[in-house]
């Protein structure tokens, strides 16, 4: 007696896939999807017309889309969706194909058919995913490769819940399918592949800046006190090394607030929490100015604070205005005039809290205006000097602005003064999410 076939290959042209026996309806359904592709439709548009067209015209109950990941080595299933429930393999699902019959669909750029996946899984007891689609009543199973520049980018699978249900002629339906879909497909495997390198990136730069954090932190208050004479007195020199090297240690504790500010943000961890009758002066004011402090003495700059003198209470985040605040008051030491002056002002104006730092200095032209607070932005050529900085402080300022409602804006005379002014709506208007800036 003659073995059942269980498992199928089929070779991979798109060029020479036969049409010439698919009924009309499937033709319109493959041109259909021609002009979604071109039309650019989202990739989840386009496959739920793929499922909504094409289940009954190839034969299946369940359609997902894998893409293909570490140079080969594993997929993850980024669509789903079947006409039954639930489903047990979903969204999200990671395969190894070291051991599976997915190598040789992605090596080999092969269709595979399984005819029967109860066998196969008896086969291949360590197949987990094909345990789940068993489990989920999934008998017969068709996959396909997504091909891009002669490699394989994604799979596009096809199931039923009954055996033997894949034709040679369901096999090129759904080669159609995909190389129709390929473009889409590929366009939104290069999105995803970038989103989970930024994701990675920030990940890794905010947990090299917490790591750092803590240790310069302590570097600059141990020096502070070497050089305060607090552990015995210093020759002058001796001093003015020490405080050298605090400033060098502020400088990159700067760095690694930002940084670690930025990786907050990207990674979407910023959230806003406002509270009412929060008095501006005691929590946001005075704790900036005390961070800042010594940055001001070295650069022998002198601040002024003008505020009401009645209590100014208001709706905001404060450790996220606070955040701001420090930012505008480092900007304004960085690029001011040693020994120059720096404003600072706050006031209720028509239901909105405005917030003014002003400094001498040597500011920047009006046609700089539009990169002032774009991420990793800076404007040192025009300020004539080699002042560093790490392009996300102006940034991570407008983004909480603009999560508190607010907006925030920069003005300047080259060469004599710069003055950036933020305001947010009392109560504020939350936003989840700010716009690139302009």
């Amino acid at each position: 007696m003659e073995k059942k076939l269980i498992l199928e290959y089929f070779d991979v042209d798109y060029d020479q896939i036969r049409t010439d026996d698919f009924a009309a309806e499937t033709l319109q359904v493959l041109e259909t999807i021609n002009r979604k592709v071109a039309a650019h439709e989202s990739l989840d548009a386009l496959m739920n017309f793929v499922f909504d067209s094409t289940i009954d015209i190839c034969n299946c109950d369940r359609i997902w889309l894998s893409f293909v990941q570490e140079g080969g080595q594993r997929v993850v299933v980024k669509w789903v969706r079947a006409n039954y429930s639930p489903l047990l393999l979903e969204k999200g699902y990671t395969v190894d194909i070291r051991k599976s019959y997915l190598r040789e669909v992605i090596e080999a750029q092969k269709v595979c058919v399984i005819h029967d996946l109860n066998a196969y899984l008896e086969e291949n007891p360590d197949s987990a995913s094909s345990e789940l689609l068993v489990k989920e009543g999934v008998r017969s199973l068709l996959m396909a490769p997504l091909l891009m520049g002669g490699r394989v980018v994604a799979l596009l699978a096809r199931s039923r819940r009954r055996p033997d249900a894949f034709t040679e002629k369901n096999v090129r339906q759904n080669l159609a399918t995909a190389e129709r879909i390929s473009q889409a497909v590929n366009m939104a495997y290069k999105m995803d592949e970038l989103g989970q390198a930024i994701h990675s990136y920030m990940e890794m730069l905010g947990f090299i800046s917490h790591e750092l954090k803590s240790p310069l932190s302590s570097i600059i208050m141990d020096g502070r006190l070497v050089a305060e004479g607090y552990l015995g007195p210093l020759e002058p020199s001796q001093r003015e090394k020490i405080e050298k090297i605090v400033g060098k240690a502020e400088y990159l504790f700067s760095l690694v607030r930002d940084y670690l500010n930025l990786a907050h943000i990207e990674g979407g961890q910023l959230e806003v929490n406002p509270r009412r009758e929060v008095d501006f002066s005691t929590d946001v004011v005075e704790p900036a100015l005390e961070l800042v402090k010594n940055q001001i003495e070295t650069k022998k700059m002198k601040l002024s604070w003008h505020s009401p003198k009645e209590p100014l209470l208001v709706e905001v985040d404060r450790q996220l205005i606070r955040i701001v605040l420090i930012n505008l008051l480092n900007n304004a030491i960085k690029y001011g005039f040693e020994r120059g002056e720096i404003r600072l002002t706050a006031e209720l104006t028509n239901s909105n809290l405005e917030v003014s730092v002003w400094n001498e200095g040597m500011g920047f032209f009006d046609k700089q205006k539009p990169l002032l607070f774009k991420k990793f932005s800076r404007l040192e050529p025009s300020y004539g000097n080699k002042t560093r900085g790490t392009g996300v402080g102006l940034f991570t300022c407008w983004k909480i602005v603009r999560l508190h409602g607010g907006k925030i804006e920069g003005d300047s005379q080259h060469g004599q003064w710069a003055r950036f002014t933020f305001n947010i709506p009392q109560p504020p208007r939350l936003s989840s999410a700010g716009t690139t800036p302009a």
